[in-house]
């Protein structure tokens, strides 16, 4: 899952990213409302995390920029603003949610989960697919009930697939899901991921689409 994160407090932004990192998100972070805007033109994002207080214009402004071209799109807004006026003005705007500053990074995740639930087939934390099980809540994978170790790649990669089961994933979509912008990729990474997962859950369960990229099927064993 990928997630743009527009916040201007550096050590804020840095702390956020690191955590949700950890927790299998692919984050890139812009400190201007203005270079938010830009980066969904040239690399949208799954989820907007959205501060209000930006120094180049109000959080509110990049809000409704944002609605103006994808009313879709999934927006959780951040804000010292705690009065209700200003909740209620940014629900008004558009936004999904909205979280106070300061908050728990436990109360954060959750509220991500939940937005992802609508972006996805699923509606809980866990998704099953045949004999493999894999909770976001939990970050854990499961095959036959037993754990499946796995790395952070590994579990990103796996996550995308199953969140899109019966679909065709492009490398290159895969890729923008896997890293943040700057980060080297190499030509063959996403083989290598897809490589390491067969050995641990069966050769078949990720199927190659010859030329185009990669897929998990709605029902294990149809092909």
């Amino acid at each position: 899952m990928h997630i743009l994160l527009i916040e201007d407090d550096q050590a804020l932004a840095e702390n956020l990213a690191r955590a949700l990192r950890g927790r299998g998100y692919v984050v890139n972070q812009v400190s201007r409302g203005q270079h938010g805007l830009n980066a969904l033109k040239t690399d949208a994002p799954d989820i907007i995390i959205l501060d209000l207080g930006l120094p180049d214009m109000d959080g509110l402004a990049v809000l409704k920029k944002v609605r103006e071209h994808n009313r879709e799109m999934p927006v959780l807004l951040l804000t010292a603003r705690d009065s209700m006026d200003d909740k209620v003005a940014g629900l008004d705007t558009g936004a999904d949610d909205y979280l106070a500053k300061p908050f728990d990074m436990p109360e954060l995740l959750a509220r991500l989960r939940v937005l992802e639930r609508r972006l996805s087939t699923t509606k809980s934390s866990e998704i099953q697919i045949g004999d493999v099980a894999l909770d976001t809540a939990q970050v854990r994978v499961t095959r036959d009930n037993q754990p499946v170790e796995l790395s952070r790649r590994e579990y990103m990669l796996l996550k995308v697939l199953m969140e899109n089961a019966g679909r065709v994933m492009t490398r290159a979509s895969l890729e923008s899901r896997l890293y943040s912008w700057g980060e080297e990729v190499a030509s063959n990474t996403v083989e290598v991921h897809v490589h390491h997962l067969r050995k641990k859950l069966g050769n078949s369960f990720i199927q190659t689409v010859r030329g185009v990229g990669y897929k998990i099927p709605e029902n294990p064993g149809v092909h």
